[in-house]
């Protein structure tokens, strides 16, 4: 049951074991958040492992599968080492992480027993009453031995025991609080405790005793109890806290959730983190630097059920989400602008340069796709549509590309909620890449069809253009080159007619490479050449070394190497420059080819090496593997 001490043992177990040198690879440690109303799933739990394995920003796979795949072959590759998955409310959350291999052993914790799968289960009890005692003396003891509370009140301390249940989170929750009002009896505690209400039902996962999350309440009077305690400031802010998407929070994203500056509400957060109600965590996901914030899913299912609870609490919840959700949209906006900056646009706000634009949006993910997922329900969806535009360009760029998929859906419905005819475009837009990226051509197609559409019906000629040029990536992935040449040629029509020069030379460059692909090589040539001319009228360097790369691609095809071998050089200089890790594999593979179309083996044998470095940098292993096995086919 919730509470029982599963997280506990487990640890504990894996802190003797690691003692007894039974696990020389050591101990990985996943909380699949089961039992709260946004369940880790097993994908989103891998890239955790990924991350504790060392594998992380540009080493990461870029797909799903290929995260699973690097993920194994890690293990298979270590020493023998303990896999703890706490808190898994469904097997299709751990089935996936289990490392396929005997030489490892795992811990899965649950409130739920798997009885279809062949595991051995151990079913844990409460305490009984002489333990949960001695857990609560010793928690005491373990701050202040001098502490003589436990002995001078013994009989309150067994019934405080009682009324938690005997239950070992609550027991260490009443011990927190014990230990911050030091010079108060336990009974003082007893006795709120059982002001608070019935403490003795002890409800199983999904019986009617169970609140909307599907946890147990028996855990709510000493919950209760610390809420109560907690100033009006404080009190406030952890219920806000409870509404704050993601599993992890950044300050300025809870100083925007209370509607307070950041230095004001740093303190606040400190002191909840020593009521053991709020934990902080250095770092967070990504690079991103500072203190990040997390609540227990049992806390967390507290503060929600204490909100929905109360009209006036409910009404300051739904503003706070919606202050959340204009904070994330502002930055994230800040963050696209200096993603997109060329020279000549109006310096971004906030952010200086565009690592520091990738640093917060790493920082920020999960609880940036939690967000737009808000969508969903009509008094946010104008707000999710607007903070979904704003994140295409980065999870692109991260190649985070079921992030992107998810946000896009979420992004779509929440637009048709709004009746955003636009907005929906747009999301059926940046559904169509994402889903491209992702190697899914065909539902890419569909769904460019249907944002060129509405696009259309809105007679918004610029944007219906935008979604020709996209329809016609989608269709030349999906090996449909003559389509692709008339979508491509159409938003080419399109762009020149309402003077977007910019736009226009992605749409050249894609032509090329539907022309080139349909055998038509000069006429590719001729598209490259013109899309590479306007990218530096824009002084677009990154979408120029795209064009440089297809440029040499064409000119290799054609027979002319020397110049396929320059135009790979100008490619790799902006490749660089950008740090644009795929891209610069990409080129390197390409100039490696038309070395060997030059007869100079040893030369494209390097190349090929640094390509396949360059990928892995990417997080792109399947692509490294290729260069890698074709530089073994050359002499040194």
């Amino acid at each position: 049951m919730g509470g029982i001490g599963k997280t506990a043992l487990a640890v504990e177990a894996a802190h003797r074991a690691c003692a007894q040198g039974w696990f020389p690879g050591g101990t990985l440690f996943v909380d699949l958040r089961g039992y709260d109303d946004d369940p880790a799933t097993a994908d989103q739990a891998v890239l955790a492992l990924l991350d504790a394995l060392g594998v992380r920003e540009q080493d990461l796979p870029p797909t799903t599968e290929r995260q699973y795949d690097a993920y194994r072959a890690l293990l298979a590759e270590r020493d023998r080492l303990l896999l703890v998955l706490d808190n898994a409310s469904d097997p299709s959350q751990y089935v996936p992480l289990l490392p396929g291999t005997d030489r490892h052993r795992v811990l899965i914790t649950s409130r739920d027993r798997p009885d279809a799968l062949p595991v051995r289960l151990i079913d844990l009890e409460t305490l009984e009453p002489e333990d949960s005692v001695a857990l609560v003396t010793r928690a005491l003891h373990g701050t202040d031995e001098r502490d003589d509370r436990p002995a001078r009140e013994y009989a309150a301390l067994h019934e405080l025991a009682d009324l938690c249940g005997h239950l070992p989170l609550a027991l260490q929750i009443a011990a927190g609080m014990l230990r911050r009002r030091r010079h108060r009896d336990i009974s003082s505690v007893v006795t709120e405790i059982r002001d608070a209400g019935d403490t003795t039902a002890v409800l199983d996962h999904g019986s009617p005793g169970t609140d909307l999350y599907g946890r147990s309440l028996v855990l709510r009077p000493v919950l209760e109890t610390s809420y109560r305690r907690l100033p009006h400031d404080q009190a406030r802010l952890l219920r806000l806290l409870c509404l704050a998407p993601g599993a992890e929070t950044g300050t300025d994203a809870i100083a925007a959730l209370a509607d307070l500056a950041t230095e004001s509400v740093l303190p606040l957060l400190e002191d909840l983190a020593a009521t053991h109600l709020v934990a902080s965590v250095r770092g967070g996901s990504g690079a991103a630097p500072g203190v990040r914030w997390r609540l227990h899913d049992l806390v967390r299912g507290f503060g929600a059920s204490v909100v929905a609870g109360d009209a006036g609490l409910r009404k300051e919840g739904e503003a706070a989400r919606a202050r959340v959700l204009d904070f994330y949209w502002r930055w994230a906006d800040a963050a696209d602008n200096r993603l997109r900056w060329l020279p000549g646009m109006e310096e971004p706000e906030r952010f200086a340069e565009r690592g520091q634009a990738l640093a917060w949006l790493d920082g920020e993910r999960a609880g940036l796709v939690a967000a737009v997922e808000w969508g969903r329900e009509e008094r946010y969806a104008d707000a999710a549509v607007r903070l979904a535009q704003c994140l295409g360009e980065y999870l692109l760029w991260r190649r985070y590309f079921d992030d992107w998929i998810t946000v896009a859906e979420a992004a779509r419905e929440a637009a048709r909620l709004a009746g955003d005819r636009l907005g929906e475009a747009i999301a059926w837009d940046h559904l169509g890449l994402a889903l491209t990226s992702a190697g899914r051509a065909e539902e890419a197609i569909d769904a460019h069809t249907r944002a060129r559409d509405l696009y259309q019906t809105a007679e918004n000629r610029h944007s219906e253009a935008t979604a020709w040029s996209n329809l016609g990536t989608s269709l030349w992935n999906a090996g449909r080159a003559e389509e692709a040449i008339g979508a491509y040629a159409r938003a080419r029509d399109l762009l020149q007619a309402v003077g977007d020069r910019h736009s226009e030379a992605s749409a050249w460059d894609g032509l090329g490479l539907a022309l080139r692909e349909a055998g038509r090589v000069e006429e590719a040539i001729h598209a490259h050449t013109r899309a590479r001319d306007l990218c530096q009228t824009a002084e677009d360097r990154h979408r120029e070394a795209s064009a440089w790369n297809n440029l040499g691609i064409a000119l290799r095809e054609a027979g002319r190497v020397e110049e396929a071998i320059e135009a790979y050089g100008k490619s790799l200089g902006l490749r660089h420059e950008f740090e644009d890790w795929y891209g610069e594999g990409q080129t390197l593979h390409g100039l490696a080819l038309a070395q060997q179309a030059a007869h100079r083996p040893a030369e494209a044998r390097t190349t090929y090496l640094k390509a396949a470095d360059a990928f892995t940098r990417a997080n792109a292993p399947t692509e490294a593997a290729q260069a890698r096995a074709r530089a073994t086919e050359l002499p040194d």
